[in-house]
């Protein structure tokens, strides 16, 4: 059974930065899309960030160029480090695994597997 665990939500101020880690135990690393996702009150669900097995990366236009995802097959993690927070960026994080071959990268609908969420907070 495939888990997530995600690590790094702490409350922060604007323009500062946090790193957010997800680990996935349960299955070999390799075959998973990685994405991350929030959630703030109120919302749905939207895409952040996600790398492929390619190791290629693809971002949503709100985080480009303030947000970095990255994977280190070894630890079974994937990272998202950002930068230059704003509090719009406050939500719940979450981490998803999908199978590489499966839809795209930018629906919930396309990943199997979910963490528990990490609480960000973004205060002006």
């Amino acid at each position: 059974q495939v888990q997530l665990v995600e690590s790094g939500g702490a409350s922060v101020q604007d323009g500062g930065s946090l790193r957010l880690a997800c680990v996935l135990s349960g299955h070999t690393f390799d075959g998973w899309k990685m994405g991350w996702f929030r959630q703030a009150p109120g919302k749905e669900r939207e895409f952040v960030a996600a790398t492929t097995t390619a190791s290629g990366t693809y971002y949503a236009d709100s985080v480009k160029g303030r947000f970095d995802i990255s994977r280190d097959n070894a630890k079974n993690t994937v990272y998202l480090q950002m930068n230059s927070l704003k509090p719009e960026d406050t939500a719940v994080y979450y981490c998803a695994a999908g199978l590489w071959y499966k839809g795209s990268v930018y629906y919930p609908r396309d990943y199997n597997y979910w963490g528990q969420g990490t609480q960000v907070t973004v205060s002006s």
